[in-house]
């Protein structure tokens, strides 16, 4: 334990316990059945869950592969090779307790898993910013980045409204929510008078990496996940990244370990409708099976949750709630494009393997899988080429994925002259938008995991929790509490949830 993390436990900086599990027998002592909708994290970690205490859950996943925007499926490329390609990088922070605890059930030890040195953001504009370096633990961490990082002065603090800058360190479930919910992260930043890098490099990056424009996102967001990734948990910003595709690494184990325990999972079910049969659901796929079940969990992104409550027009009287909210929640936010290049020749071996972007247009990462993961390091290591992704992570509307994609090689070409001149062999590019909207006032009626129906619950990123929590780890935190309320319902035992420091550094203990 470093001293960061030794000072921040004196601060109440570490895990806590938000569900202590247990309550009953560790399987449930009679037959009970439950149907998932959806296959990523949210889904595989409550049918992990209610596989192990012995209900039959059956996965239904619409697409060919499971994962979600944590998915991966092969690729053939022109010269023959297949290739996993993805959907989009993502950071395994270590404060991801609830993840990392199903994902323990295929590797105890998570070896998988490796450590990316750094946390570099680069710009046109400033020289290149390291925030993977830090202490982890505050209060040192924030002391740290304030004596280090050139983007904020002594003078620039000075500078700063402190009083609009103490939401920061206040966080609190309910008063952050009630105060900031509608005010929107740019208008929070403007209010703190930052200078213009600071803001950029400091802030800008961190309210991009959730899918949103911060003059669409609301100002508590923004804060709870300041708090989330920076000053209420004892890891830091030190994140690990799996050493092979997710499918190999993620699904394929998963999937294992649930059919070992009575499970099944199946891809290509798309789920067209849900109904009431007396005590029971009634799902129906696509291809006219019916699968009933005592319990339901729909742990699919906002748009697809909206079509299948759409689609189910009996929730209406089962789940008015649930129904009301739809239409809100269901609209995603902006765009995201994720272009994965195969190249002839490398970019300098300085380089980090994961780079944050500030203030280029449509750029806002950059990751060297031929650094990163087994198969393309491989291919790289044959042809002397590179495998390089770009990620937009809020991008503009309307803009088909191969133009985007080459936006971002130009822009990626400024900041890496030595780029521009790789010529591409293969690229994989696409644009959706799939990721919950956090916009202003959007909390209060953000469903959480239990509906206002029998049996039925919801799991996902954009599921409300009463803790902090964020992108993978609020996945994987709510499909265990979706399993739990089952659990719970039919006498067997829970599993332990586990979050952060539950309130900001100043915000008292109450």
């Amino acid at each position: 334990m470093t001293l960061s993390q030794q000072l921040g436990r004196l601060i109440g900086v570490r895990e806590h316990q938000v569900d202590p599990g247990g309550g009953g027998p560790r399987r449930v002592r009679h037959p009970v059945e439950a149907v998932v909708v959806g296959g990523g994290i949210a889904g595989m970690s409550a049918a992990v869950v209610l596989a192990e205490r012995g209900v039959r859950v059956t996965v239904l996943e619409a697409a060919p592969t499971l994962g979600g925007r944590l998915g991966a499926w092969p690729e053939t490329l022109a010269d023959g090779t297949r290739q996993m390609n993805e959907h989009g990088f993502h950071a395994f922070f270590r404060q991801y307790y609830n993840w990392r605890s199903i994902l323990r059930r295929i590797d105890p030890g998570l070896g998988f898993l490796k450590p990316i040195p750094g946390y570099p953001i680069l710009s046109a504009q400033w020289p290149t910013e390291e925030f993977g370096k830090l202490p982890p633990a505050p209060p040192l961490n924030l002391l740290s980045l304030l004596a280090r990082s050139p983007s904020l002065r002594l003078g620039d603090l000075r500078q700063m409204d402190r009083d609009a800058a103490l939401p920061l360190l206040t966080y609190d479930p309910v008063r952050t929510y009630a105060e900031l919910d509608g005010t929107t992260a740019e208008e929070l930043l403007d209010s703190l008078k930052l200078p213009d890098r600071a803001r950029a490099m400091l802030f800008e990056v961190f309210s991009h990496s959730f899918f949103n424009h911060e003059a669409q996102m609301s100002a508590a967001e923004m804060v709870a996940q300041f708090h989330f990734y920076l000053l209420g948990n004892s890891e830091g910003l030190a994140f690990d990244c799996p050493d092979e595709d997710y499918a190999t690494a993620i699904w394929q184990p998963l999937t294992r370990h649930v059919e070992r325990h009575g499970g099944q999972v199946l891809t290509g079910s798309a789920v067209t409708t849900l109904r009431r049969d007396g005590d029971r659901w009634q799902v129906e796929s696509a291809d006219g099976t019916t699968y009933p079940a005592g319990h339901v969990v729909l742990a699919v992104d906002p748009p697809a949750l909206a079509a299948l409550v759409k689609a189910s027009p009996g929730l209406a009287d089962q789940a008015p709630g649930l129904v009301e909210r739809m239409p809100a929640f269901g609209t995603p936010g902006p765009p995201y494009a994720v272009a994965r290049y195969w190249l002839e020749g490398d970019v300098s071996q300085r380089r980090a393997v994961f780079n944050g972007v500030s203030r280029q247009a449509t750029l806002d990462s950059v990751t060297l899988y031929h650094r990163l993961e087994n198969e393309p390091r491989i291919w790289a290591q044959r042809t002397g080429g590179s495998v390089v992704e770009l990620h937009a992570y809020a991008c503009e509307p309307g803009v088909p994925a191969e133009e985007l994609a080459e936006r971002m090689r130009a822009e990626l070409g400024v900041l890496w002259p030595e780029f521009a001149g790789l010529r591409v062999r293969e690229l994989r590019a696409r644009v959706e938008a799939q990721a919950p909207a956090f916009t202003p006032n959007s909390h209060a009626t953000r469903p959480g995991v239990r509906t206002d129906a029998d049996g039925l619950y919801l799991a996902g990123d954009g599921i409300a929790t009463d803790f902090p929590s964020a992108l993978m780890e609020r996945s994987a935190a709510t499909g265990i509490i979706a399993a739990n309320h089952i659990l719970r319902a039919e006498g067997g035992a829970a599993e332990p949830v586990r979050s952060i420091r539950p309130r900001g550094l100043l915000a008292g203990r109450s």
